[in-house]
């Protein structure tokens, strides 16, 4: 198989098409389709089904495209690692993370880290699921549970807890709850019906389920750091994790003597990376922000 075509292959089925994987390697279209025809006829398999609304791997592609994958993230995990300065961090560092603590904690604070290193360019994906670090998706993360893939180094940063909180507009106007009890009686702004960003989210219309949460649902929403804006409003009651509520520190936090649940909070990246300056300078800012000694 030829490297080049390898390549053009990769660009293709990462694209979903001849013309995008085009622009990307800077070919014609017509160019990109002789390639990837040279290499069916090499391998004598179709690679992709090909319609008007672009393609699809067959059976043979997906199996050529996982090896590809894995041969190009382990080649760019290599190239950064010889690039990577002996005397400094320097480079570039793909971060992934949760849309709420990536809003509302990590964005506020961003500008110390790149201002105390120059030389390292961040490049943030907010994304509630997880992405595949193995398959170089992401250099690092910080994820809101314990890593599932056992071939990652991980390192527990928090435990942020999930207090109820209600702007003093809203507590003026409707009252200050004095029990849960009471508090089912209220407006609340829950995460809705969506893929939980983090667990127990909606605990609190969970535990007053004897209403129903439509009843209770001011508002609902499938983002973090909306939920906490709303909070901030005024526009009902509900339960964000500390980190979400940094921004708004007018919260008034409601029944404090309570338990509540906690999101732990992980700095997650890959063997490979163990000995990356970039990673290891990351790594600290994130403790030191959090004040782990």
């Amino acid at each position: 198989m030829d490297w080049d075509k390898l390549r053009v292959f990769h660009a293709v089925a990462e694209a979903g098409s001849f013309t995008h994987a085009g622009d990307v390697l800077n070919l014609s279209q017509s160019a990109v389709s002789r390639q990837i025809s040279a290499l069916e006829d090499v391998l004598q398999v179709p690679l992709f089904h090909r319609h008007a609304r672009g393609l699809i791997l067959t059976e043979q592609g997906e199996t050529l495209h996982k090896t590809v994958r894995e041969v190009f993230s382990k080649l760019e995990m290599t190239q950064t690692l010889l690039t990577e300065s002996k005397e400094k961090a320097a480079g570039r560092l793909r971060v992934t993370t949760t849309t709420g603590f990536g809003n509302c904690w990590l964005m506020p604070r961003l500008h110390k880290f790149m201002a105390a290193n120059p030389d390292i360019d961040i490049c943030l994906i907010m994304e509630d699921s997880d992405l595949d670090l193995g398959m170089r998706e992401a250099d690092v993360a910080v994820r809101m549970h314990a890593p599932r893939q056992p071939d990652l180094i991980q390192r527990h940063l928090a435990d942020f807890h999930l207090p109820i909180f209600a702007a003093p507009l809203y507590i003026e106007k409707y009252g200050m709850p004095k029990s849960i009890e009471e508090i089912s009686k209220h407006q609340l702004v829950l995460f809705g019906e969506h893929h939980p960003p983090v667990a127990h989210i909606n605990w609190l219309a969970e535990h007053i389920r004897s209403n129903p949460i439509k009843q209770n649902a001011r508002l609902e929403v499938n983002s973090m750091a909306a939920m906490a804006c709303a909070i901030g409003a005024g526009l009902g009651i509900g339960s964000i994790p500390t980190y979400a509520a940094t921004e708004f520190p007018d919260l008034v936090q409601i029944l404090p003597e309570i338990t509540t649940p906690t999101v732990d909070a992980y700095f997650v990246y890959p063997e490979e990376l163990r000995s990356s300056k970039r990673v290891a300078v990351f790594r600290d800012f994130l403790m030191s922000e959090l004040g782990i000694r």
